[in-house]
C-alpha cells in the first residue's frame, strides 16, 4: 500500500497551493498535479478547483478529507507495528485532546515508561471527534477526550471527574460589567447551562475555544471564567486568581475511549495507567 497520494493530497489542503505542496514535499509541480489526477482517477471525482489564488477543495475533496488523515495513519501504524520496535513486546497508540496531555496524558506516559516499559507508545493530538473516529476505524487503540459523543462500537469509561469553575483576577470587580469576562468554549451541554444560568452573557465579548488559551489570556490582561479546576488549582494556591463566591460549578468528566471488542493485548495496560493516573489527578 502507497499512501504517497493521500499525503500529497494533504500537503495541497494544508498549503492551499500546488506550488507550495512541492516545495514542502521536495518535488515538481507537475509530478504533484500528476500526482493528484492520479488519486482523482482512483477516486472518480476532481478533489480541487484550481485558480490564481491556489488550490481549494470540490465537495468530494471535502468527503476525501474525512478519510485521509487516517489512511496515512493507518499506515504508519502498520509499519511502526510490523516492523516492531526493537526491545518491545508490544505497540499501542493512544490520542487525546490538547487539554488532556498536561498534566493527565504525560503523567500516563511516565507510569507507562516506569511500569510497562516493554510496550512502545504513539501518540497523538487532536478533537474530540477527530479522535473517535479514528478509534472507530482502528488508527487509535484508546483516545481520552472530554464529553465523547457516541459511536457503535465504542467504549466510554470515566477517567477523571473533571469539574468547572468560574475564577477571577480581581474580586473586587464586577464579573461580567468590566468586560473582561472569557467564554471559553466548552461544549454544548456547558454552552446550554451557561446561557440558562447567565442569559445577559449570550454574546460575550470574547469566546474562545481552547481554555488554556483562555487562562493564559485573563493572566495576562485580568479578568474572569470557568476552567478546568486542575488548571486552575496552582493559581489559586498562589493567589493570582480567586474563586468567584457562590459561582456554580459543572461538571467535567474526560473519559477513555476504545472499542468494546480490541485485540490490542496492551489495551488494559494504558487503562491500567490510565486509572491510576486518574485517580490523583483531581484532589
Amino acid at each position: 500500500m502507497d499512501t504517497i497520494l493521500a499525503r500529497t493530497f494533504l500537503e495541497i489542503v494544508s498549503t492551499g497551493s500546488f506550488q507550495k505542496a512541492a516545495e514542502r514535499l521536495h518535488i515538481s509541480q507537475t509530478a504533484v498535479s500528476a500526482r493528484v489526477r492520479t488519486l482523482e482517477s482512483h477516486l472518480g471525482h476532481p478533489l480541487f478547483v484550481r485558480n490564481k489564488a491556489g488550490a481549494t477543495l470540490t465537495p468530494a475533496g471535502e468527503k476525501f478529507l474525512r478519510y485521509a488523515p487516517t489512511l496515512v495513519q493507518m499506515w504508519q501504524r502498520a509499519c511502526h507495528e510490523v516492523s516492531g520496535p526493537e526491545g518491545h513486546r508490544a505497540v499501542i497508540a493512544v490520542g487525546g485532546e490538547f487539554s488532556l496531555w498536561n498534566p493527565l496524558l504525560v503523567d500516563w506516559l511516565v507510569w507507562m515508561k516506569q511500569n510497562h516499559p516493554d510496550v512502545a507508545l504513539r501518540t497523538h493530538v487532536g478533537t474530540r471527534d477527530q479522535l473517535a473516529e479514528q478509534v472507530a476505524a482502528g488508527a487509535l487503540d484508546l483516545a481520552v477526550v472530554y464529553a465523547p459523543r457516541t459511536l457503535p462500537g465504542l467504549k466510554m469509561e470515566p477517567i477523571v471527574n473533571e469539574r468547572l469553575v468560574m475564577v477571577t483576577t480581581d474580586p473586587d470587580k464586577p464579573i461580567f460589567d468590566d468586560g473582561k469576562y472569557v467564554h471559553v468554549d466548552w461544549g454544548p451541554e456547558f454552552a446550554a447551562q451557561h446561557g440558562t444560568l447567565f442569559p445577559e452573557q449570550t454574546q460575550p465579548g470574547l469566546l474562545v475555544g481552547l481554555g488554556p488559551l483562555g487562562f493564559s489570556y485573563i493572566l495576562a490582561a485580568g479578568g474572569s471564567g470557568y476552567f478546568r479546576w486542575s488548571t486552575v488549582s496552582p493559581y489559586l494556591a498562589d493567589g493570582r486568581v480567586k474563586l468567584v463566591p457562590n459561582a456554580p460549578e459543572f461538571p467535567y468528566p474526560a473519559f477513555a475511549v476504545y472499542p468494546v471488542t480490541s485485540q490490542v493485548e496492551s489495551l488494559e495496560l494504558a487503562l491500567e495507567g490510565l486509572r491510576a493516573v486518574g485517580a490523583n489527578a483531581i484532589r
